[in-house]
């Protein structure tokens, strides 16, 4: 089975919740932490150049870190896609990219240039007709049936309540598997998406966000099958370190870290259990007793 169906059997079972990664080792975490399948943030994956999101990565950077994520775990990676990258022609090749890699599933978002956060204001919306021929496009470009092409609108903000669920209705009838209603600005309208598009639905909880927050069982209730948190590791880890960073200013002491582990047990976290077998794994027995 690939990661792309056992995301679609997960989804049988129930609504489900994916916390954002931005790199390997906090990909590993969501995974250890007994999560069923983990999010790709375009907003965190900046991290790694210092970038905001502004859609300044690279369809190319993006597609690679996603694929260095799936390959680090075994759970379904959902992955941010921005706009597709271009038309229907570079949404073509951005599926093809992110299928290549490992990846279970992206979305395509119906911003223009250039894009945002889908929690920040002032964002530019393509028209109807162009955003529905990319998700015909991207859809087109499937090669496994159960990669999840997700259809995001951001055209909450810009063009209202309606218009979303207009948007998400269309790129459903597109051939989308899932749509993404960004940022609804009130409760009513968080429990409304689900009960007005003709499709599954997926929630973005952001804290301090537009949207107000929700408990993942409340969001389950109101018919939503994914969740994902994609900022709450980043701001985490951009909170510790704040907090470390002045801890070590001030004392002029090495701080006892917020996880008190040994070097070891944090190169265990890296996989270091499979790798130090290797290391006599395939030497004679000969040369083991010697050694």
């Amino acid at each position: 089975m690939s990661r792309a169906a056992a995301f679609r059997e997960a989804m049988k079972e129930g609504m489900i919740v994916a916390p954002g990664a931005y790199d390997c080792m906090t990909s590993r975490a969501i995974e250890r932490a007994g999560f069923s399948a983990i999010y790709m943030t375009g907003g965190g994956s900046a991290s790694y150049l210092g970038y905001p999101d502004y859609g300044l990565l690279t369809m190319t950077e993006m597609a690679d870190n996603a694929g260095r994520i799936a390959a680090s775990v075994k759970l379904p990676v959902i992955a941010d896609a921005d706009t597709g990258y271009g038309n229907e022609l570079n949404a073509i090749r951005t599926v093809r990219e992110y299928e290549r890699r490992g990846v279970a599933g992206l979305h395509i978002e119906d911003q223009g240039f250039p894009k945002k956060c889908g929690h920040l204001d002032d964002k530019v919306i393509v028209p109807l007709e162009d955003y529905v021929a990319k998700i015909r496009a991207a859809v087109s470009a499937k090669t496994d049936p159960d990669f999840m092409v997700i259809a995001r609108t951001d055209a909450r903000a810009p063009l209202g309540f309606e218009e979303a669920v207009r948007r998400a209705n269309a790129a459903i009838e597109a051939g989308a598997d899932m749509a993404f209603v960004e940022a609804p600005q009130t409760l009513d309208e968080v429990k409304a998406v689900p009960r007005l598009v003709k499709g599954p639905c997926m929630l973005n909880m952001v804290w301090r966000g537009k949207t107000p927050d929700v408990a993942l069982l409340d969001a389950e209730s109101m018919g939503y099958k994914l969740a994902i948190l994609p900022g709450m590791l980043f701001q985490e880890a951009l909170g510790v370190c704040d907090s470390i960073l002045a801890e070590v200013l001030a004392s002029g002491r090495h701080p006892p870290p917020k996880l008190d582990i040994t070097p070891h047990q944090a190169f265990q976290r890296a996989g270091a259990d499979e790798w130090d077998r290797y290391r006599t794994l395939f030497r004679t027995p000969e040369k083991q007793a010697a050694e």
